[in-house]
């Protein structure tokens, strides 16, 4: 009898274990014309996940990731991927026709097919680029409703894909209609040229009652979440005009007032990521957010910016760098330039910002030529891109010290800086120390000031 109860015993235990949860997703395939590398990205850029193809174009890897949409990338192709504990997804495709060829097939696929039928109905439905936000108001909204109507009835009959998922994907859908109405005033300005433009009244009804504080949606839907953070946006710009303070202080102080410390934390590594790097006051930024952020992980990164970027603080050493190459022919370093003043331009040709500068830093190279100070102009451009770079520097006659960084975004001048975004632009002193790792651009008419403080 007690050989019964210990065979029992045995099977509970295994039961036991093939009823632990799976806490991890598999993702394998094969791709025909395509070896080296695929990478897979969460939307917010936080998790990157290498993985190998092989000479033979197979792939496999296990993945330990929170269920959410990532981006499946080869360097030249990219597809929407739902990943959810307990899936084994593959994915096969021809690298060069790679719209006719995506499958993706085994457990938990569906979602990942349905996200490449919504983008190619989406592409199939839209009006080519920029052109959308050309329209007139009725127009416009005609479009985008075409599509919502489109991408709703396709959700509602797509096989294999849960009750749940559907609902929460029926909002996503409303919400990028809605997000689309929020942005046309700005969109169409800009687009259409008319700086006055305003939208006619009653435009704006639909997002009218729209709440910002669910959880849900915040975390399933980036459209959900793009209005979430335009709206406390809007909010800190009102904070600005009432208190007279920093517009990225004021963004801190509205956002530490949410009450769901999901949205709260989001939206304030979110923005700090970046705002620590551009605020004019390190301190009083830093403070603030440590103040209202209660989320232990967040708080730590942003504090090992905060103590980087007290090294590169006015009057620290500025980071250097060394031979890079110059369009002129050979190489320069930071040191080759000591006993000047060096304005640095981190730019790239694919940087819309940055070419609106080159006007502007073309008039004020001009007005202090022979003048005690360089003009550098860093380009971060991949190696791919050389050749862009090259082109680009000729046909716009671009003047100064044209460089070119050695490993892009990770090349050490950059990494030293903490360089989020460009452009970015650096003030160093003849000594070759840090004036200003925040500079005005050239636009600004404060780096002209900055100039005459310094008698330059």
């Amino acid at each position: 009898m007690k050989y019964i109860w210990f065979f029992v015993a045995v099977l509970m235990v295994v039961s036991c274990k093939e009823e632990a949860p799976v806490d991890y997703a598999i993702i394998s395939g094969n791709i025909t014309n395509q070896v080296g590398e695929l990478t897979i990205n969460s939307a917010d850029r936080l998790i990157k996940k290498v993985m190998n193809v092989a000479e033979d174009g197979s792939f496999t890897d296990t993945l330990r990731v929170k269920t959410e949409t990532y981006i499946l990338f080869d360097g030249k192709n990219r597809a929407s991927v739902y990943i959810d504990a307990g899936n084994n997804i593959n994915v096969s495709y021809d690298a060069n026709d790679f719209e006719n060829s995506l499958i993706f097939s085994g457990v938990g696929s569906e979602i990942s097919n349905y996200l490449f039928s919504k983008e190619k109905k989406e592409k199939e439905l839209s009006v080519n680029g920029t052109e959308v936000y050309e329209l007139e108001e009725i127009d416009y909204k005609a479009n985008f409703n075409k599509i919502k109507t489109a991408l709703t009835e396709m959700i509602t009959s797509f096989e294999g894909i849960s009750e749940e998922f559907k609902v929460k994907e029926k909002r996503n859908i409303d919400y990028a209609y809605l997000n689309k109405i929020s942005i046309y005033e700005r969109y169409h300005s800009h687009y259409a040229e008319k700086p006055d433009f305003k939208t006619s009244e009653g435009f704006l009804n639909e997002l009218e009652g729209l709440s910002y504080d669910s959880e849900e949606d915040f975390s399933f839907s980036q459209s959900y979440k793009s209005m979430v953070t335009s709206h406390f946006n809007d909010e800190a710009a009102k904070l600005v005009e009432t208190d007279s303070i920093a517009e990225d202080i004021a963004f801190l102080k509205v956002v530490g007032a949410i009450q769901n410390d999901v949205i709260k934390n989001n939206l304030l590594v979110d923005n700090a990521k970046y705002s620590v790097t551009y605020t004019n006051d390190l301190e009083a930024y830093y403070s603030e957010f440590m103040k209202v952020s209660t989320n232990e992980d967040n708080n730590k990164l942003i504090t090992e910016s905060y103590n980087k970027l007290k090294t590169v603080a006015k009057g620290q050493p500025s980071p250097q760098f060394d031979n890079y190459e110059n369009f002129a022919g050979g190489t320069t370093s930071l040191s080759d330039l000591k006993g000047k003043y060096v304005y640095v331009d981190v730019w790239a040709t694919w940087c819309g910002p940055c070419k609106r500068e080159i006007p502007f830093l073309q008039k004020v190279e001009k007005q202090y030529h022979g003048k005690n100070i360089e003009f550098v102009s860093l380009s971060v451009d991949k190696l791919d891109d050389h050749n862009k770079w090259q082109e680009m520097v000729k046909e716009e006659e671009l003047g100064g010290i044209q460089l070119f960084a050695d490993k892009s975004w990770e090349s050490d001048f950059v990494t030293g800086y903490l360089i989020k975004g460009i452009p970015r632009f650096i003030l160093i002193d003849p000594n070759g120390n840090i004036v200003n790792s925040n500079a005005p651009r050239p636009s600004e008419s404060k780096l002209i000031d900055l100039f005459n403080e310094l008698s330059i």
